[in-house]
């Protein structure tokens, strides 16, 4: 005999049954998100959570129902799975606007030392400033600015990709997009 649950799943609204049904049959999803919407179909369907999790080609129950706990409260978003352990990100997404604010502006050469970026100037404008990011490191720069789109110059500099000033005849200068600089990168 089986021990009542504590937190028995929710009935299923007509849309979320039709939801988890196409994701429990897709073969484009997850493979976490095709067994989590198996077993909790068959929790709904009047399945034990030890059969529900067999079903879902998991071995324990006890995942199962905190997954059934989870969708009561959270509904459809518990599909994804949450944070899977190690380090919290250590900087905010303010500290990543702020160091592509930085990176964007020109450096002046009597205040920065530099006519161009590099990696080591720009940590060291960031930790002057007094709203800047004070414990940054050239390598949390390299990632955010990679991240951002952009690359190392043989001009020796920092600039976003796909992205570029042209001086026209005129003397106007005018800035370019690529619009297919993502499509080109991968």
């Amino acid at each position: 005999m089986t021990r009542r649950q504590k937190d028995p799943l929710r009935a299923l609204t007509e849309e979320e049954r039709e939801l988890l049904v196409r994701i429990s049959r897709s073969y484009a999803e997850p493979a976490s998100h095709v067994a989590r919407a198996k077993a909790l179909l068959a929790v709904a369907d009047g399945m034990s959570y030890t059969a529900a999790a067999k079903t879902a080609g998991r071995r324990s129950g006890d995942a199962v129902s905190h997954l059934v706990s989870h969708f009561n409260r959270e509904g459809l978003a518990a599909l994804q799975p949450g944070h899977g352990g190690g380090r919290k990100p250590t900087y905010t997404a303010s500290d990543r606007v702020r160091i592509l604010a930085e990176a964007r502006r020109k450096p002046d050469r009597e205040k920065d030392g530099t006519a161009t970026w590099s990696l080591s100037t720009l940590r060291g404008a960031l930790r002057r400033v007094p709203d800047g990011v004070p414990m940054v490191s050239t390598y949390t720069i390299w990632k955010v600015l990679k991240e951002a789109g952009f690359e190392w110059q043989r001009t020796r500099s920092w600039c976003e990709t796909g992205r570029v000033e042209r001086k026209r005849k005129s003397g106007e200068v005018v800035e370019i997009v690529d619009p297919d600089a993502e499509a080109k990168k991968t």
